[in-house]
């Protein structure tokens, strides 16, 4: 019997070792990337199997000696957790990275930018071509009916910024998100405004901030502008400003303002209207927003393009129709 309890301790010392080696094979192979040339999504259905997903890895040549990878899951059952969703692969990827990822629910984010001094409908076009969102024309009147919110178009009301998704999220859910911060910080700035500002509400406010927005993209202009509008506001006069025409021309705006568009009255034409247009024409920055609310301490009431995205301030008619004639009409 010696012989027999020696024999199976040699064989119970031999299974342990190739136990052993096996399991050493199975935590370098976890740790050795996979077979992803180039970055790509991985998409785990609602109800798929962890073995599922591991053979239609290995079908598609991203994984190698799928065995061990199964085999790595029976010594540590505790990873057998999957949850669904997107998740991006990368040549940077090993089994263990992957098993962490879809343990954790680790899923791919997208990032969209509700561009400032963009219009609803550009932001819509947008939203169409992001990946993994389902877009409703009406999605921006629709946040605003969960917001209790029936004062006229979305135009305006969003915040521009960059949010974060997954292929679960909802674009309702992103554009209230906006929705939420545009009123936060309009509030807050409205709160604060100098007292010679000329508007009576947050909203008007955001109706000029969107003016400015689109009047000029120099950050040491805002407030400059803000104080003419804000100061032809004061003297009755009219705005003026071409970018409210444009707004109000819609498609037909071919990239020209005749004088035929100048006269046409429109609710959105400051040439023909007395005060604000009635709603925003396009998303303002914060930037905007801010100078809206703090127009520059000076008594200009006129500006013009200088043709290199600045512009020359005038206190008169007569020193703005020089400087019309010397930018706009090349006369000296």
């Amino acid at each position: 019997m010696k012989w027999l309890k020696i024999t199976l301790s040699v064989l119970s010392i031999s299974v342990i070792a190739t136990v052993l080696v096996v399991k050493q094979q199975v935590e370098s192979y976890m740790k050795t990337p996979m077979k992803i040339s180039e970055p790509r999504e991985l998409w785990v259905e609602r109800g798929a199997s962890m073995n599922g997903t591991l053979n239609k890895l290995a079908r598609q040549g991203d994984l190698i000696d799928v065995w061990k990878f199964k085999l790595y899951l029976k010594l540590y059952p505790e990873h057998q957790n999957l949850q669904k969703g997107v998740y991006q692969l990368t040549p940077k990827d090993t089994p263990l990275t992957l098993i962490t990822k879809l343990n954790t629910g680790d899923v791919k984010k997208y990032r969209v930018t509700l561009i400032e001094g963009h219009t609803i409908q550009q932001w819509l076009a947008l939203l169409q071509r992001q990946p993994r969102l389902e877009v409703d024309n009406d999605i921006f009147e629709q946040v605003l009916k969960l917001n209790g919110d029936t004062s006229g178009k979305p135009e305006g009301k969003f915040f521009p910024d960059t949010y974060q998704y997954t292929s679960s999220t909802k674009l309702l859910d992103i554009l209230n998100q906006s929705y939420k911060k545009m009123q936060t910080e309009l509030q807050k700035i409205w709160d604060n405004r100098a007292e010679n500002v000329q508007v009576n509400s947050p909203y008007e406010l955001l109706i000029l901030a969107s003016i400015i927005e689109k009047e000029t993209a120099k950050p040491s202009e805002r407030d400059v502008i803000s104080a003419v509008f804000n100061n032809r506001l004061s003297k009755k006069m009219r705005l003026q400003t071409d970018p409210t025409v444009i707004y109000g021309m819609g498609e037909r705006f071919k990239g020209n303002i005749t004088r035929k568009d100048l006269r046409e009255k429109t609710p959105f034409n400051t040439y023909r209207i007395n005060g604000l247009p009635p709603t925003p024409i396009a998303a303002p920055s914060l930037a905007s927003i801010q100078a809206a609310a703090h127009p520059a301490d000076v008594n200009y009431l006129y500006f013009v393009s200088r043709n290199d995205g600045s512009h020359i301030f005038s206190r008169t008619l007569r020193q703005h129709n020089r400087a019309v004639n010397q930018y706009q009409r090349n006369r000296k």
